[in-house]
């Protein structure tokens, strides 16, 4: 394998809405199927319990934990079996507030989490969970990962990728089948405005309202190319990202050199 790539997994997982134990450990099944060389195994947005709709904050909060509360305790034990790094969001509780929360955990038991900037505000999210103001970063196997959260996708300026801070953008997903042609169009735009790849899991399953998720989940190369793999066979989606690709695409057309400089407020 070559040092300079980065193996993912994309889960598309067929969520079961509140139920946290079949979700953990449908998860624990799935994964013994995993291809060995993967390095990263990116999960959906909420993947133990599904994207909150039509539910009060006390209602949230039941299904809420801790940094250290049992799910992450769980994708640690399998990031350390597994020799992986793994990425999702939970329902977080810190301090009495509530959080739509990013996670990374890697194979040593390190650990990084941000929380959701924009909530959606359609289905009032904005009502349950308290909003993030940084994005999450981390530096992996050689790889600088960003990491954003479903209706973050839809503001580029967000999403920016200033002096190509990051080598890929993660977006992990609740996103309905009614919508999913947003989606489709959205991915490739960001991989190509910030010439970087752009690697996005979606869930599959109906929610408490009756919502479909179809699972479309893919990674963009820098150009926009859908590079991702998916057989019959495999409930994974995977992807090689190559650095010398990378390095050598930005060098020739440094369009990232050229862009506005501005702050986030």
């Amino acid at each position: 394998m070559n040092s300079n790539d980065l193996k993912v997994a994309l889960f598309p997982m067929n969520l079961i809405w509140d139920d946290k134990e079949t979700n953990l450990t449908n998860l624990k099944t799935a994964i013994e199927k995993l291809h060995p060389q993967t390095d990263l195994l990116i999960l959906p947005e909420t993947f133990s319990t599904g994207f909150p709709v039509g539910k009060d904050k006390e209602q949230v909060r039941s299904l809420a934990e801790r940094n250290t509360g049992d799910t992450i305790e769980f994708i640690k034990k399998l990031a350390k079996a597994r020799h992986i790094g793994i990425c999702g969001s939970f329902i977080a509780d810190s301090g009495g507030s509530l959080y739509n929360r990013a996670f990374f955990i890697e194979p040593s038991g390190e650990e990084y989490f941000e929380d959701k900037h924009h909530l959606f505000t359609m289905a009032g999210e904005n009502k349950i969970f308290s909003r993030g103001y940084e994005r999450l970063a981390v530096r992996f196997r050689g790889w600088n990962l960003a990491v954003v959260i479903c209706y973050d996708v839809r503001f580029p300026v967000w999403c920016r990728n200033v002096n190509n801070e990051y080598d890929a953008l993660i977006i992990v997903a609740n996103w309905p089948e009614v919508r999913i042609g947003a989606w489709n169009a959205l991915l490739p735009a960001r991989a190509i405005e910030n010439e970087a790849y752009v690697c996005a899991v979606d869930c599959r399953g109906t929610d408490n309202k009756g919502f479909v998720y179809d699972g479309s989940s893919a990674v963009f190369d820098f150009k926009g190319k859908d590079i991702s793999v998916s057989t019959d066979e495999s409930p994974f989606v995977y992807a090689t990202m190559s650095r010398e690709r990378l390095e050598k695409f930005r060098s020739k057309f440094p369009a990232w050199a050229d862009a506005d400089p501005f702050k986030l407020l």
